[in-house]
């Protein structure tokens, strides 16, 4: 039997880093073992803000990859302002904060470049693919964003092709909590809402990553919406020993909003209080920190435990991630982030390390962490319950009984979550 043949249209992919890409290079390792044949189409020339070439390895030499030119604005940026590289990465200053020069950025990108920086890789992407589809007798493409970009790629393929499109929303569209932070005109925003209408409306099939996108999305379309997580996958890294500190990491970005003052407080008044905290205490960030994240953690006195590991390797990361004593969770304290689910929290949850996650009530986040017992959440004025959390984990790390008992976790093994596509396609 012929395996049927699907286009995925990204542009995250080796030797792209960070969590984008991960998703899409994990169900492309499955796929062909549900009788899928993935064909990877994305760009030749990309400005990846990360970059990890151990991720490379990952891709099986039998896949089909199609790859096309793309110009970008922040290569152009680059030349001018060192400061297009952290917008590029997401991390954005405080408008307070914000210079002349990342204000103007920041206008630029949000109402000259509708949906996104790499809107001008649609046209020729298209105008290539019409063609690739139609020889090798393509049935089905799916594009996966942010970039939201490229859904309008599968939204002109559809309309000249009539070809079944399912869209991938691994992040919700004109909700997501940057948007506020673009300095958007009134006619920029419609805009933004007429293409994310047009083409959930328009979208054979729609996957998302949260049930709180699935309601969001479910009051602009009648379309079918399936969610499908992200996940975790076995990875090949030996567990090493724990840390012999009582060590809280955050692994990946912690921007200026994702800044909780509630953990701060509570971990400097445990150092002035608790026996033995002041010297078993140490703050992993692994991945970028914002300046105001650092400059808070100073006020509190704290930064004497801090160890910024800088960006490393998705592989080094897992180390972290498995020698922790315990891992940080943080999300933005808002309404639009409740659908948010970080791609680190389900290798996380098999690390077998007790999780702490702070953000928004009746998050996705929450509810995976009650389902799972993999750990505990808390809103950003929880300060009484995390103080209690944080003293019984430092009281059983000093016991060495410190661990997890995780239920469910299956549900969320990559090729569970691959099977789950598959009877989509």
């Amino acid at each position: 039997m012929d395996k049927k043949k699907v286009l995925i249209i990204t542009y995250y992919w080796p030797p792209a880093g960070g969590p984008g890409v991960q998703r899409w290079l994990k169900f492309v390792k499955y796929l062909p073992e549900f009788n899928i044949e993935p064909i990877v189409f994305c760009p030749e020339n990309p400005n990846y803000p990360l970059v990890d070439e151990s991720l490379a390895s990952e891709v099986s030499t039998t896949i089909t990859i199609i790859k096309q030119p793309i110009k970008e604005p922040y290569k152009l940026a680059s030349v001018f302002s060192k400061k297009s590289k952290t917008i590029s990465k997401g991390i954005i200053p405080a408008e307070k904060k914000q210079s002349l020069i990342e204000k103007a950025m920041l206008y630029v990108r949000g109402n000259y470049f509708i949906p996104d920086a790499r809107k001008n890789w649609v046209k020729p992407s298209v105008s290539f693919l019409l063609d690739y589809i139609k020889t090798n007798a393509i049935e089905t493409i799916i594009t996966t964003g942010p970039p939201h970009s490229l859904h309008l790629i599968g939204l002109q393929l559809q309309k000249e092709l009539h070809i079944k499109w399912i869209t991938d929303f691994r992040d919700p569209w004109t909700t997501i909590g940057y948007h506020k932070q673009l300095r958007l005109t009134e006619a920029s925003k419609a805009k933004h809402k007429a293409l994310e209408h047009e083409v959930l409306n328009t979208a054979d099939k729609i996957i998302v990553t949260s049930n709180n996108t699935k309601l969001e999305f479910q009051e602009l379309t009648k379309q079918p919406i399936t969610v499908i997580t992200n996940g975790y996958d076995i990875e090949n890294v030996s567990t090493p020993k724990l840390d012999t500190k009582f060590s809280i990491s955050h692994i990946g970005s912690l921007l200026s909003k994702r800044n909780p003052e509630v953990l701060w407080n509570v971990l400097k008044s445990l150092v002035d209080e608790e026996e033995g905290f002041l010297e078993d205490l140490e703050i992993n960030f692994v991945g970028a920190v914002s300046d105001s994240v650092l400059k808070t953690i100073e006020h509190y006195k704290l930064n004497r435990f801090v160890k910024n590991r800088g960006y490393v390797s998705h592989k080094e990361a897992i180390v972290y991630q498995k020698k922790s004593q315990i891992l940080l969770l943080v999300e933005i304290d808002s309404e639009d982030t409740k659908a948010i689910i970080p791609g680190k929290l389900f290798e996380y949850m098999v690390s077998q390390r007790p999780i702490i996650a702070l953000g928004p009530e009746a998050s996705d986040v929450e509810t995976i962490l009650k389902t799972t017992n993999t750990g505990d959440y808390f809103g950003y004025n929880d300060n009484s319950a995390l103080k209690t959390v944080i003293k019984k984990h430092y009281s059983d790390f000093k016991n060495g009984n410190l661990k997890t008992n995780a239920i469910n976790l299956q549900n969320y093994s990559r090729k569970h979550l691959t099977k789950v596509l598959s009877k989509l396609l």
